[in-house]
């Protein structure tokens, strides 16, 4: 049977999950009225015979209340659908909210839309991993302050499908765009409490339905059908760790009151709370796994999505005696056949014991590395080391490099939605996070990032910071894996210190499309990174010598000699051999002074990318690397 509201030719059959229920109502509305729903195992249904697409609806549980055990029933509560496909109205925390809260008539609850189902879009992109360039975006934050978006759509699905925003991504070379959640979450209370709003949208309530701060169910398959035309895929970050309803004092919505015991981890009656939300989702259920299962294929089938990101995915396969690759939900997605060849990101930790997994999820999932973020910016900023920059361009092999899994499966990245910005990252030493309310005190303390000798703007340090800048994205696209970028990066866009912008709906938290721009530049990296295949190698590379007696990869000091394990502890500059049957590249990490430097003989060279000439389309070059840079060089046979 299916869940949700499924309409039929005698009408709509409603169905919901609660193994611990005692009675079920179905609520309908306009006109108003109650249908009690009958039981076949642990699935409460119910046909109404005159309801339809549009008609709006909600549950009522019944049973024991007993907070303490972990039972949360309350008959006056008004529940929404797991399944409900739309919303009337966004989620925002009220008093009466709260479990033990009796339901009052005027409480502002939105109610549950009846859908058709629509088929699924056509021509998806299916961008190769090994070309694929991510660009992690909000929805708002994207569109808010873009002059050229019309107005009316600015923070909508409409805004991110509009021209001005995909001719942008597609002059990026951007070829999948990664969205924070999307799906409806609520408003958490301790930050409607101090007057802000969850921005970020990490505390879903439902996974089904879009939320209606961004549009409607239409206009989300509308922004897919126009990403899709352009050629640039959609990946979705989802939330399936936890849900917006908290610990045992939050809001009393869906989940908790049909079923707690069923749909959250639990210890001695308690919520478990790896998440750090206050609640923590039980895949060891299989009616959670069948939701989570029945979710993703909703979005990928109906919604036409491309691929999902989990948010601290970690969760997703705890078992009792920990962590497992071979967990319910990963098992069942790897043999979904619409799932299964989509692309799917793991956020490879949580918060609870054992939770950081980096390497330890299964294909088909490529996971966060967080490794080559913090060892990038260390080396940049200069307290790293050429090793560690070796190994990250390498990509990651000592993490990823096993059961044949392919060097796609790094997704690098130098930014994310939590934290700095890359203009932040060399334009502060501390965080400064004094308007989400919380003393400054939220946000990770230790940024790897560098203020260059004034804390916050400074004309004066323009140009170190943008060549820093520079460095840092050229090494990110010079890299083995799968890059990704922030929204706003190329633009220089500034959160002034604020790491932590969870709570900021506001300019704030929005990119700034005016600010300094670094377009043109990253632009250039892509192009490099599209039309040089050795970039986009899909296979770790282990030095092995070709038929043209070159190795598929060499690391050589500043006069083009192999280095020996001894070298490594004091290298001027590192420069990174790339051999294929056709082309060979030099990639050339100078993190001091300028330095001389010799080439390996025998080729003809050619300089395509200083990043101390950021316009050049062809730079000079003389016989050093400039002081802080990245030169690029191939010669093709």
């Amino acid at each position: 049977m299916n869940l949700g509201a499924t309409i039929t030719a005698d009408g709509t059959q409603f169905a919901v999950f609660s193994a611990h229920a005692e009675h079920m109502d179905l609520c309908l509305f306009n006109p108003d009225r109650i249908l009690p729903m009958t039981r076949e195992g642990d699935i409460w249904s119910v046909t109404a015979p005159d309801v339809g697409a549009g008609d709006t609806y909600a549950f009522r549980a019944h049973g024991l209340y007993a907070p303490d055990r972990g039972y949360w029933f309350n008959s006056d509560r008004l529940l929404l659908d797991p399944y409900a496909r739309e919303l009337t109205g966004p989620l925002r925390w009220q008093p009466a909210f709260q479990p033990d809260a009796p339901h009052h008539p005027e409480v502002d609850m939105p109610r549950c839309v009846v859908r058709a189902p629509h088929a699924p879009p056509r021509g998806r992109p299916n961008v190769p991993w090994n070309q694929t360039i991510i660009y992690e975006a909000h929805v708002r934050g994207l569109t808010m302050k873009n002059p050229k978006v019309p107005r009316a759509y600015r923070g909508t699905f409409e805004g991110i499908g509009s021209t001005p925003v995909i001719r942008h991504l597609k002059r990026l070379g951007v070829t999948t765009l990664q969205l924070l959640p999307v799906q409806a979450f609520i408003d958490d209370r301790f930050i409607v409490e101090r007057g802000l709003s969850n921005y970020w949208g990490y505390q879903t309530l439902g996974y089904f339905a879009p939320d209606p701060r961004y549009g409607t169910p239409e206009q989300f398959r509308a922004m897919v059908r126009q990403l899709h035309k352009a050629g640039i895929e959609l990946i979705l970050d989802i939330v399936l760790n936890h849900t917006g309803e908290g610990d045992e004092h939050g809001p009393s919505l869906a989940f908790r009151g049909l079923d707690a015991p069923s749909y959250y981890r639990m210890s001695d009656g308690r919520l478990c709370n790896e998440a750090c939300t206050g609640n923590t989702l039980d895949f060891d259920n299989p009616m959670v796994v069948r939701m989570a299962m029945d979710a993703l294929r909703f979005w990928a089938g109906e919604m036409g999505v491309d691929g999902f990101r989990f948010d601290l995915a970690t969760v997703l396969g705890r078992r009792p005696d920990g962590f497992s690759a071979r967990a319910p939900l990963f098992d069942a997605i790897r043999q979904d056949p619409l799932l299964r060849d989509l692309k799917m990101i793991a956020e490879p930790w949580d918060m609870g014991p054992d939770g950081y997994q980096l390497g330890s999820f299964p294909p088909p999932f490529a996971e966060w590395n967080d490794k080559f973020r913090d060892d990038i910016r260390h080396f940049w900023r200069g307290d790293g080391s050429y090793g560690a920059l070796a190994a990250r361009l390498s990509g990651s092999a000592e993490v990823f490099d096993r059961d044949n899994r392919p060097a796609t499966r790094s997704i690098n990245y130098l930014t994310c939605h939590d934290g700095f910005t890359l203009t932040d990252v060399v334009s502060y030493a501390h965080r400064h996070n004094e308007a989400n309310g919380e003393e400054g005190r939220d946000g990770h303390p230790e940024n790897i990032s560098d203020n260059m000798g004034m804390e916050g703007p400074d004309k004066g340090l323009k140009e170190v910071r943008a060549l820093r800048r520079r460095n840092l994205l050229a090494t990110l696209m010079l890299a083995q894996g799968t890059p990704m970028v922030m929204a706003g990066d190329e633009m220089g866009n500034t959160q002034y210190g604020n790491n932590n912008t969870y709570s900021q709906d506001n300019e704030l938290g929005w990119v700034d499309w005016s600010a300094d721009p670094m377009r043109a530049f990253l632009s250039k990296l892509a192009i490099l990174r599209s039309d040089c295949p050795l970039l986009g190698y899909p296979r770790y590379r282990h030095g092995t010598v070709g038929a043209n007696g070159r190795p598929d990869i060499a690391w050589l000091d500043a006069d083009a000699r192999p280095l020996k394990p001894d070298d490594w502890a004091d290298l001027s500059l590192l420069t990174m051999e790339l051999n294929d049957s056709r082309e060979s590249l030099l990639a050339v990490f100078n993190q001091g002074a300028a330095h001389p430097l010799t080439l390996p003989y025998g080729r003809n060279w050619q300089l395509v990318l200083d990043t101390t000439q950021p316009d050049a389309d062809q730079p000079n070059w003389g016989i050093e690397a400039p002081a802080h840079s990245v030169l690029v060089f191939r010669h093709i046979d």
